[in-house]
């Protein structure tokens, strides 16, 4: 058990910022609607990222000055959405969760954890942390060591904490927590040290679990027939970002992560649920549908990325659907009342594992990288494990019909080899060497056409962005640099219209707000995470570390 350390600013600044009422599921279910507030991850449980604002658009863009900025004392990247009620800012560090006054700036409490020294031996790409949740007063995240914490919004302190996993096995959590039904839902890290994923549903005021879903289906569960053997309870599936829900039709959509080891030939077949979408019900856990991404997955492509909700035309007939870019290169368009899979596209310039998705089926067509791979032949896979588009999240703009989204265009040298389990070590099975990159740019800021997968403008980067992508009423599209500029580009253009360099990487999901009908934007900067970890970018050697909030308004 770590030890908790948690401050509190002056009585008289604390009462004035943090009088906030509790916050209860007709308010939640209110987000996309009350600009005042930012209560659900990704802006609203449809998980757009989008903000109908329009009061800073493509006419007074380049007058986007900041108005205050906070240190958050961190030197780990800073990959957190932050979450506001009743102006105040409730942002979270791998280790610290800080409360800060909106319009001000000034930190109103901090909670520090304290974490075992072998805790960052067990974390596989990164010390961050995604963000929180907020529900009846209180304040919960994740911590790399495998626990839930519960905080009083008003004081940081701590009220309960509920141990997931152990942590010494390779379980973290670094996602934000999704609160649904009144159900307080949470994924896990760790699927490269050989645990098994899962999904918790936890009481809100007590912490208790009220049910486990496991992604890796055991022998006599449904789906347990596609695992061999006990590998299921290696299997991987993790679940490290965050879900959306639907309130009407009460599912909640959640992706799964890889299968262990990336070694296939180990576990021989579709290995569910892993590299898949569950939509399942809050109040139990139970799985209504699922859809596999990629099958025995092998190139730890995941499907975990986020599940962008929206009303589309598809084929002439209007669907519920989410949307999801995998990291396996491919944008998926899914019926979420169903799971029938609606469209696939391309939508990176180079995918060598299938040549495209069976709409019939719904599984890849794949290539002979495939039979090669499994055969042991040394192979070259588009896109490799960093992905086609890694954890940042992409927006949806109901006013274009188009997503934004930062991708990456890398790929890997691939081998299997005989995988060795051994507890706090990669469970890989793979001879991995590092990344292949293109002579040109490493990524791209893309506008797609999530129906017919036709990208409708690009913006190359030399390094590629994992910065969240946020649309408005504006025209607007913000999202980051590796190299710290935080931007503004036209929505149906992609033209650059502004840009502030922060103190470092732009790396964080951004968000707007109003306050007595004055629009602001607020992000966090902060290099750190999976790609400057693995990606031997030496570009990035002169990029500092050190994390921040940026808050901007326009000023004439």
């Amino acid at each position: 058990m770590k030890a908790m350390l948690w401050t509190v600013a002056a009585a008289a600044a604390l009462g004035a910022a943090a009088a906030a009422s509790a916050q209860t599921m007709s308010d939640l279910l209110a987000d996309g609607n009350t600009p005042g507030n930012v209560l659900v991850h990704g802006m609203g449980y449809a998980d757009q990222s989008y903000s109908p604002l329009s009061q800073i658009n493509t006419g007074n863009v380049r007058h986007l000055v900041p108005v205050w900025t906070q240190s958050l004392g961190d030197d780990m990247g800073e990959e957190a959405m932050p979450v506001l009620y009743d102006g105040v800012l409730y942002v979270t560090t791998h280790n610290a969760t800080v409360a800060i006054d909106a319009l001000s700036g000034k930190q109103l409490w901090k909670n520090t954890l304290q974490f075992a020294s072998d805790v960052p031996r067990v974390v596989c790409c990164g010390e961050v942390n995604r963000g929180v949740a907020i529900y009846d007063g209180m304040v919960y995240r994740g911590t790399l060591d495998a626990q839930l914490q519960a905080l009083d919004a008003k004081t940081g302190k701590q009220l309960w904490e509920t141990k997931l996993a152990d942590y010494k096995q390779g379980y973290s959590v670094t996602g934000a927590p999704l609160v649904a039904h009144g159900v307080l839902i949470t994924g896990m890290s760790g699927a490269e040290y050989g645990t098994r994923g899962f999904l918790k549903g936890l009481d809100p005021k007590t912490g208790k679990v009220l049910w486990t879903r496991y992604t890796t289906a055991a022998p006599g569960e449904p789906g347990g027939d596609t695992w061999t053997g006990d590998t299921y309870l290696k299997g991987g599936g993790s679940t490290w970002v965050t879900g959306s829900y639907d309130p009407k039709l009460d599912l909640v959509y959640w992706g799964t992560g890889n299968a262990g080891p990336w070694n296939p030939t180990v576990r021989k077949g579709n290995n569910l649920y892993t590299a898949s979408v569950l939509a399942i019900r809050p109040e139990t856990g139970k799985i209504v549908w699922y859809y596999q991404f990629t099958p025995n997955d092998m190139f730890d492509y995941d499907g975990v990325n986020e599940l962008v909700q929206a009303d589309l035309k598809v084929d002439g007939k209007m669907h519920k659907v989410i949307m999801q870019a995998n990291r396996n290169g491919f944008l998926y368009v899914i019926d979420r009342t169903d799971g029938k899979l609606l469209a696939a596209h391309k939508f990176v310039p180079k995918v060598t594992w299938a040549s495209g998705i069976d709409l019939k089926t719904g599984r890849p067509i794949e290539t002979d990288v495939m039979a090669d791979a499994r055969a042991g032949k040394k192979v070259e896979v588009w896109p490799g494990a960093l992905g086609a588009k890694n954890w940042p999240p992409m927006s949806f703009d109901p006013g274009t019909g188009l997503v934004y989204a930062n991708v990456i265009n890398a790929g890997m040298p691939y081998q299997v080899q005989k995988p060795d389990y051994k507890p706090e070590q990669f469970y890989l099975g793979i001879d991995f060497t590092g990344f292949t990159y293109p002579k040109g740019p490493r990524g791209y800021l893309e506008a797609i056409d999530p129906v017919d997968g036709k990208v409708q403008w690009k913006v190359p980067r030399d390094i590629p962005s994992y910065s969240g992508v946020l649309t408005t009423g504006g025209g607007l599209v913000f999202s980051g640099t590796m190299t710290g500029e935080f931007q503004a580009l036209d929505a149906r253009s992609g033209k650059l219209l502004w840009s502030y360099r922060t103190g470092s990487a732009s790396m964080s999901q951004p968000i707007t707000w109003t306050h007595d009908g004055k629009q602001y934007v607020t992000a966090l900067s902060g290099i750190g995470g999976v790609y400057p970890l693995f990606s031997g970018d030496d570009r990035l050697a002169n990029v500092p570390a050190g994390g921040a909030v940026w808050t901007f308004a326009v000023q004439r």
